[in-house]
């Protein structure tokens, strides 16, 4: 089994947190989130991963190494692609054309799940849905009476379907998903200045290849800042119970920290009450403060303040009382 993740976007809704690092390395309850993406996708397949590939815009040697990294963490091999132009999600995935073969699980780094991954043998793919209320502003699939998936529409102005694809996606065969990704770009069908995918699955079922939805328990979105606290606290939850959630060299004086949290190593906490749902980078110090519901990454400081549904960068300094907080890294605000 093999994961691509494609991660090229620019991360702009999520500004200020991506002027430093691509939004998939963002750490959510400890973890980057691209991390735990590929580790729940890992954990839940019946098979090993033979390769994560990666599919990035230039960021960097180091953002690249940390990448690969995750792969080798999980026993696979971890490889790089480049996509030059934001030239949508079909040519996205084709840009990891050497990973197209065999059984391929494409997963976009913007969101975790938490889900089943049961793989029909008899059927050509499977693709993750999740049932919900405003279906106008998500792409869906339509299914027919024998619950296979047979179109795909993009933000439906009426009624079509309730299940929304959330970019999670199963193969059996890479190399026949590769020659209908070429097929899109050769023959220049795009839509919006993009090549889609959902044109290439369109495609794919037209000659009669069966997919089937995929059921997802717990569809968590990280694509702003408050979606992303949102999702800190609900894998916290998930997680509550991890040891490796609370790291060693915890300084505390005359504090409190409220479970769930994550805690990362070299912490100082005085006059301080940390949680619920708090995730603390390493190297940080928390003083005379209250921080609930919020992630500081690391090596920041946080002094006479109480914040709730907040992210801070690393290296933030931070002295005093606003409630909450959207700070990037290397800022100083207060005395």
């Amino acid at each position: 089994m093999k994961i691509i993740v494609p991660m090229a976007g620019m991360g702009k809704r999520m500004r200020p947190h991506t002027l430093t690092v691509p939004k998939p390395l963002i750490p959510v309850a400890g973890k980057p989130i691209v991390q735990r993406l590929v580790e729940e996708l890992a954990s839940i397949s019946d098979e090993p991963i033979e390769e994560i590939a990666y599919v990035v815009g230039h960021f960097g040697d180091e953002v690249e190494q940390r990448l690969i990294a995750i792969a080798e963490g999980l026993g696979a091999k971890g490889s790089i692609h480049y996509q030059e132009e934001a030239l949508g999600t079909a040519h996205a995935i084709l840009c990891a054309q050497s990973a197209l073969d065999g059984k391929v699980i494409v997963a976009f780094a913007d969101t975790l799940v938490k889900a089943e991954l049961n793989l029909d043998p008899s059927k050509d793919g499977v693709l993750w849905v999740q049932q919900i209320e405003n279906p106008e502003a998500f792409g869906v699939v339509k299914m027919d009476a024998e619950g296979h998936i047979v179109d795909f529409v993009e933000k439906p102005k009426e009624f079509v379907s309730d299940l929304a694809m959330i970019g999670i996606y199963y193969f059996k065969d890479g190399a026949t998903l590769k020659g209908e990704l070429q097929y899109l770009i050769d023959n220049n069908i795009i839509k919006g200045g993009e090549y889609q995918l959902p044109d290439v699955l369109k495609n794919m079922t037209t000659k009669g290849m069966k997919f089937v939805p995929g059921k997802v328990d717990d569809w968590m979105d990280c694509g702003n800042k408050n979606a992303t606290v949102e999702t800190n606290q609900r894998i916290l939850g998930y997680h509550k119970d991890d040891a490796d959630l609370m790291n060693g060299g915890l300084s505390q004086e005359n504090s409190l920290i409220i479970q769930p949290c994550y805690i990362g190593e070299n912490v100082t906490l005085r006059n301080a009450i940390v949680g619920p749902y708090a995730s603390i980078g390493s190297n940080c110090t928390i003083e005379n403060s209250i921080v609930k519901n919020s992630i500081i990454q690391e090596s920041s400081t946080v002094k006479n303040a109480n914040i709730d549904n907040s992210m801070l960068g690393n290296f933030v300094e931070f002295n005093g009382q606003v409630e909450q907080l959207s700070i990037s890294d290397y800022s100083t605000q207060g005395k």
